[in-house]
């Protein structure tokens, strides 16, 4: 065809092209459609309440009705506790006695201030692979027991190596207990020994490992979270429902506030697995915007120190 023949063709042309182009799914918006939106997703986070498991040097933090800091003219007076029925809404006050609370992500300048704090910590941690291990049928001969590398070897026979920046999560079966107040109080604990974490560092390179307990070890010195933490390495701590998470082929993402010169970071893993997995749910498969209604509003309660639904 000649060109002066083609250019009265040109606009419709170009409009069946953008109609094309409009077809598919821009960007990683096709991504989400074809995967993420049918995955299931489970999250692995407690809840923070005032009661949990913390470390007895911490002390248990409290939740309170806040407070107006300050007069504010026609509204409220400095002190007057905020209400729905006198001011259209209702806030928490938070006493959090530490960062190293529930299901955290500690960054290396936990120990060691001349590597990265919380915030330092780079968004590239969003989501990554995830493997979870199990010990726990050796936790439930040993209660002290600790993965070792012979675990992960045996792990990568049967499902295949360790991928490189991945995170790995191990399961003990620890924070079935949960929230009972005396698993900070309970040793020895399933933990992570030294040689394994120098072997998944050092030969898998993974972005960091987590476990269920609320330390990285058992040994009197923490020689685990030592190693860790002096090497820039961050690790997850308090993760919870790993039952409910294959071993391999699922995701995990990461989120946690970005406290300046945070030493330690509440944090939410949720672990988004294939469509088929028989744990979890889907986009569409529960209400969410909007929210649903319950008919049990929520109430503080003096007892429990925090918001309920009665």
């Amino acid at each position: 065809m000649h060109l002066k023949t083609f250019l009265p063709l040109a606009p419709l042309l170009a409009l069946a092209l953008g109609t094309a182009a409009h077809a598919e799914d821009p960007g990683l918006w096709k991504v989400y459609n074809d995967t993420f939106k049918s995955a299931k997703y489970v999250d692995l986070t407690h809840t923070i309440t005032p009661n949990i498991p913390v470390w007895i040097g911490f002390g248990n933090s409290t939740f309170a009705p806040a407070k107006a800091g300050a007069d504010i003219e026609g509204y409220a007076k400095k002190g007057d506790v905020f209400t729905y029925a006198a001011h259209g809404f209702e806030a928490t006050n938070y006493t959090l006695q530490t960062d190293q609370l529930g299901t955290q992500l500690d960054p290396p300048a936990h120990w060691a201030p001349e590597y990265p704090a919380i915030d330092e910590l780079p968004a590239t941690y969003t989501i990554r692979p995830l493997v979870v291990i199990n010990i726990e049928p050796q936790v439930q001969k040993d209660y002290g027991y600790a993965l070792q590398v012979s675990d992960i070897t045996a792990f990568e026979a049967e499902y295949g190596q360790i991928p490189e920046g991945s995170v790995v999560f191990v399961r003990s079966g620890w924070s079935k207990d949960w929230p009972n107040p005396d698993l900070a109080k309970r040793t020895p604990f399933p933990g992570v020994s030294l040689d394994a974490l120098k072997f998944l560092h050092l030969e898998r390179h993974i972005l960091f490992h987590g476990h269920e307990p609320l330390d990285t070890d058992a040994t009197p010195t923490l020689e685990g979270e030592y190693w860790l933490m002096h090497n820039g390495f961050a690790q997850a701590e308090g993760v919870a429902n790993l039952d409910k998470v294959p071993p391999v082929g699922a995701l995990v993402a990461i989120g946690f506030p970005k406290f300046g010169g945070g030493l330690g970071g509440y944090a939410r893993y949720i672990a988004i697995c294939p469509p088929d997995w028989q744990y979890g749910v889907s986009v569409g498969e529960v209400a969410e915007a909007p929210l649903p209604k319950s008919d049990k509003p929520l109430a503080f309660d003096e007892n429990l120190g925090m918001r309920v639904r009665q």
